[in-house]
């Protein structure tokens, strides 16, 4: 695909206020014997339309479209984990792309990613930000070479003329809803260890957020402690078992994901101190992945907040109406999130929400 082509398109669509792109699949294969009766050809023909049908969808001139993926480390959690197989399940050869990976936790190396797939000429540069500031540069880079960028996971503070669409939770939405739920608690007091994301992600800025505000709001409410574990479980049961030395009391923890609140809950089993369902300390974790919400039926631990990590197909829509040169009328598509709780969680939740 010629980049001066897709640049003048792409601009011209932003323009007009709608998403183009170059068009068409690839060529069925010939047929490989000549039909020797009327049938026989008329056959050969609806197969090779049925061919046509099903070809992957490619560039205008035949080739893979060539798309850049940048992502948090697959090895961040459970949930990252199920993403990234998800990307790479939809972005491969036998759908008609050829996908590229890199992966890093710290903004500047994927913003280095992020320049080098620019060089190399990708068609699409599809991101997961490690940070929600510091993109504008690069992604104008993109633009001006005619490179479609798509988020995915979580938002950035860019200007969307910047993007062609963006694929995210609503990460502030899972803390409201979290919080809302431990509200419902109706505890007489809230003493809460917050263990935190990477600092500057979406998920922490959303999931912290809504906390920050109730425990402003309330004096019931306190936090005994606020630290990032950067999402890591070994982290996490540190930062739990220094509180549980301190001798401060606490009755809540509030990790932002399934990860962290099993560190913590390691750092209680080792002090035999009680959680889950009627017991001393109530256990709050985020991303649903399987063996956390077994833990909510086992009721060891209490609420798990869900965060959708199957995005690919919603990307690969985009993908696809650009390169047929369809307008794109939902800009940031919003994935269907909920929560779970320990007391009314099923068996058939876990086998279906669980990643």
């Amino acid at each position: 695909m010629k980049k001066s082509t897709i640049a003048v398109m792409l601009t011209a669509a932003m323009a007009a206020a709608s998403l183009a792109g170059c068009g068409g699949g690839s060529d069925a294969p010939a047929t490989q014997a000549a039909a020797t009766t009327a049938a026989e050809a008329g056959a050969a023909k609806e197969e090779q339309a049925e061919d046509a049908a099903d070809a992957p969808e490619q560039a205008a001139d035949g080739e893979l479209i060539k798309v850049g993926i940048i992502n948090n480390d697959p090895n961040e959690s459970g949930y990252r984990t199920a993403n990234d197989a998800d990307l790479k399940k939809m972005f491969c050869e036998e759908n008609g792309y050829e996908a590229s990976f890199a992966y890093s936790l710290k903004n500047d190396e994927q913003i280095t990613a992020a320049q080098k797939f620019i060089q190399d000429e990708v068609d699409y540069l599809l991101l997961s930000a490690a940070d929600t500031s510091g993109w504008d540069s690069v992604l104008k880079d993109a633009q001006d070479a005619g490179i479609g960028v798509i988020l995915f996971d979580r938002t950035i503070d860019a200007s969307e003329d910047l993007y062609l669409a963006s694929i995210v939770s609503d990460m502030a939405k899972e803390g409201e809803t979290a919080v809302t739920w431990l509200a419902g608690q109706n505890l007489d007091s809230y003493n809460i260890i917050h263990l935190q994301g990477v600092m500057g992600s979406a998920a922490q800025q959303g999931r912290t957020g809504a906390l920050d505000e109730k425990v402003a709001a309330e004096d019931s409410w306190t936090l005994v402690t606020q630290q990032t574990a950067e999402w890591n479980s070994e982290k996490a049961q540190q930062i739990v078992q220094s509180v549980i030395d301190s001798g401060t009391e606490f009755n809540v923890i509030y990790a932002e994901n399934d990860d962290m609140a099993k560190g913590a809950v390691a750092a209680l089993d080792k002090a035999n101190i009680s959680h889950g369902v009627g017991k001393d300390v109530i256990i709050m974790g985020f991303d649903c992945n399987k063996w956390a919400l077994q833990e909510l039926l086992d009721q060891n631990w209490n609420y798990d907040g869900q965060c959708n990590p199957f995005q690919a197909a919603y990307i690969d829509e985009v993908i696809k109406k650009v390169q047929k040169g369809e307008s794109i009328t939902e800009k940031t598509i919003i994935m269907d999130e909920k929560g779970f709780d320990a007391s009314t969680i099923t068996a058939d939740d876990v086998e279906n929400y669980g990643i």
